[in-house]
Order: structure tokens, then sequence, then C-alpha cells
């Protein structure tokens, strides 16, 4: 029985009744479940560098090309090493593992296969681009008859390669301050720096570790390294729709001209992005966002596909395609590429397939408008994504944008950074209730 006098008090540990154990509303329960938390996200981080570590070593022992296997063999011990940081103490442990794979699997290969002049033959197009631009005024080849001899991209793409250009060979620092790799590494990291700034993630210095998490990343860690093409794609398309989501319709429409000058894979960024500006603002900055990217595409595409239409229409749109007796060596075994193998007809019915697919995106981004920066980028991944799976040709590298995408809008809005979490979850709220 209770007195009156004890009636009210916290139980002594000795009085506790028989079966007890501290809840969660205790401050014994609350430290357990803490350190309960701290510790599975400790065993996750280490399970994920294992894995990192399992694949990169699979390189040098599967892959037929020199660069992925000298990049598995230098970031393979990084992730370990990685992992080993991951046991350390909790405030600093997550820094020194996104440090040691950011180090080991990135810049160290990068600077080892910049200063030996080796990279995807991706790299050394978009150099001789540059090359061909400053001294012809194309950046094509006439007359294209082997693999390297194409350039499937847009004339845009020729702005990475003009350090090398201008820069040359001559000492290891024009060889790295040339590389386009160097290029396309700073056009991701800016956008997605940009990005997670404009979605409300404040100070600056919180968007260091996660940013450091996905650079170190495995599949971007080598797409770094070796040549990663479509890397900057990923961080101005991220821009963009950040601005768009900001209201800023002139900034995201001179962002998203250049990811569309860039490869013509991106164009579906910019319908979502006026409709996304349409929801937020109205139709007038939509429209003016549509104008502006429209003007400067048209403005880099024109020149080339009045004096040259042949070279755009042979090595831009053909050549990716699978359309031309040179194959590109895109060639995972994706249902698009699986399909195309059969034969004329698998390849008409991939193309099918692909336009149905695409048709039925549009659909849904037309019926269901995006509301948000999320949404937005979960619409184009989804384009992306059906794009990339039945496309005659395409890599499994390429799945890395839809990726992102997804990933990286969704991972700044929920972002647990006080001030800058609420000013995130703020905008997408504000952008609903326009909607309405």
């Amino acid at each position: 029985m209770v007195s009156a006098r004890t009636a009210g008090r916290p139980r002594l540990p000795h009085q506790r009744p028989a079966g007890w154990e501290p809840g969660p509303s205790t401050g014994w329960g609350r430290l357990r479940a803490t350190a309960t938390r701290a510790g599975r996200r400790r065993s996750v981080r280490l399970l994920l560098c294992l894995v990192a570590a399992g694949w990169a070593a699979a390189f040098p022992l599967l892959s037929r090309l020199a660069n992925q296997r000298l990049w598995g063999t230098l970031a393979a011990p990084a992730y370990l090493l990685a992992g080993a940081a991951v046991l350390l103490p909790r405030r600093i442990a997550a820094r020194v593992a996104a440090a040691v794979a950011l180090l080991g699997a990135v810049l160290l290969p990068l600077a080892v296969l910049a200063v030996r002049s080796r990279a995807q033959s991706e790299v050394g197009v978009v150099e001789r681009s540059a090359r061909l631009l400053l001294h012809t005024g194309t950046p094509y080849l006439p007359h294209p008859a082997a693999v390297t001899e194409f350039d499937p991209y847009l004339p845009g793409m020729a702005l990475f390669g003009l350090p090398r250009a201008l820069l040359g060979r001559a000492g290891p620092a024009a060889l790295l301050l040339g590389d386009a790799r160097l290029w396309f590494a700073l056009a991701f990291l800016g956008g997605l720096a940009g990005s997670w700034r404009l979605l409300g993630c404040r100070p600056w210095r919180s968007v260091v570790l996660p940013l450091l998490l996905l650079t170190g990343s495995p599949v971007i860690a080598l797409s770094l390294a070796v040549g990663g093409v479509d890397l900057p794609l990923i961080g101005i398309c991220c821009l963009g729709l950040a601005l768009a989501a900001r209201g800023r319709a002139t900034a995201a429409g001179a962002v998203l001209a250049l990811a569309c000058a860039l490869k013509w894979t991106v164009w579906p960024a910019l319908p979502v992005a006026v409709l996304l500006l349409r929801r937020r603002g109205g139709w007038r900055p939509a429209v003016r966002a549509a104008v502006i990217a429209v003007s400067a595409v048209l403005a880099v595409l024109l020149p080339f596909a009045l004096t040259r239409p042949q070279d755009l229409w042979l090595q831009v749109v053909r050549y990716p395609l699978g359309l031309t007796a040179v194959h590109t060596p895109a060639g995972s075994p994706l249902p698009g590429k699986l399909l195309a193998d059969l034969g004329p007809a698998g390849r008409v019915a991939a193309l099918v397939l692909l336009l149905v697919g695409g048709s039925a995106v549009a659909g849904w981004v037309l019926l269901r408008p995006p509301t948000g920066a999320v949404a937005a980028a979960d619409r184009l991944a989804a384009g992306l994504t059906v794009a990339f799976l039945m496309a005659p040709t395409a890599r499994f590298g390429y799945l890395a944008l839809p990726a992102v995408l997804v990933g990286w809008p969704r991972l700044a809005v929920r972002s647990r950074n006080g001030r800058g979490a609420r000013r995130a979850l703020t905008v997408e709220r504000e952008s609903s209730t326009v909607c309405r």
C-alpha cells in the first residue's frame, strides 16, 4: 500500500517491482536506446564499407579494362580502412571514414590515372572535341570509322575539354588541371552542393559529410576516377530542379540550358522543371524559364545543325541508338540491349517499348505535375530509368543519374540540421500550398 506521504514520489532502485525494466521515458532507458541506435548505425556503416570493398576488389579479378582494375586495386584497401575508421569514437567516425574513402577511392586513383594520361575513351573524345572546335569550328570528326572517332555528345560537352586544349600535356600540373575528369567532378560537386543549399540546408558545413559519403561511394568514385561523362549532368540537373523549386525561373532556365546542351538524354528535365515552376508561380515564370532554356540550346545547336547536320544526326542520334555500322561499347545486359541483340525485330521492339514507357511517364507528369523538388526529381528519375532500361545501348553506370536524383533532394529536404531542415520542409509545404 502506498501512503499519502510517499504518493507521487519516484521509487528508489531497490523498490522497483519484480520484472521491472527501464522504459524509454527514464534516463537509463533513453541512454540504452541511444546506445542501441548508435550500435546499429555503426554496424550498418561497417557492412556498407565491407560491401564496397568487396565490390571494388572484384574489378582487378573480373574487369577487362585496365583503368577499372587499377581503380579496384587502390579502392578496395581504402574501403577496408574506412570500415576500420567506423569503429572510432562516434564524433569523428563518419568524417574519418568518408575522408579515407574519398582519398583512396577517388583522389588517389584520379591522380595516378591523370599523370599517366589514362582514362576511359569518353574523356579522350571530349578533349578531342574541344581541340577540333578551336581549330575547325566543329567538335565532330567527318566520316568517323572507329568507336573513338564518334562523338555522341552535344556541342556543349566540349566545354569540359577546353582546359586540356589550352594547357596541353606539358608537365604534371597541366596533366592534372587540363584533365576533363577534374571539371566533370567540379560540376558534379558544385551542382549538388548548390542544390543542397537552395533546398534550405544551412550552414555550408552541413553539406560536407553527405557530399563526401556520396562521392566516396563505389559507383560515383569509379566514375570520377576513370571518367564519368554523365556526372556533370547529375549535378546540373539537381541544381536546376532546386532552382525551380525555389521559384527562380531565370536561373533555372539558364542552368537547365547548360544540361540540355551537353546531352540530349536529359532534355526531359526541362519540361519537368517548367511544370514545377507553373505549379509554384503560374505560367509567367514557367514560360520565361522555357524560353531562356530553349533559346540558349538553339543558339548552341543551330550553327552545327545548319552547317553540318549529317554529323549531328549520325553521331549524336544514330550512334547512341545503335543504328550505325560501328556499334557503341555501351552494352550492359539491360532489357533494351537484350531485345536489340535478337535482331532487327528485337531492336524495333526495344524502341517501341522505349516510346511506350516514355509516353507513360510523360502522362504521369502531365496529370500529376510536381509540387516540389523531391517530386520533380522522382518524375525525372522515372523517365530516365525507363529510357536507360529500354534503350538498345546503355550501361549500368547510367543508372547512377536517376539514383542520385531520387536520393539527393530527398536527403537534403529531410536533413536533420535544425533550422536548415525546417526551412527545407517549409519550402516543400509552400510549393504544395501554391498548387492548391
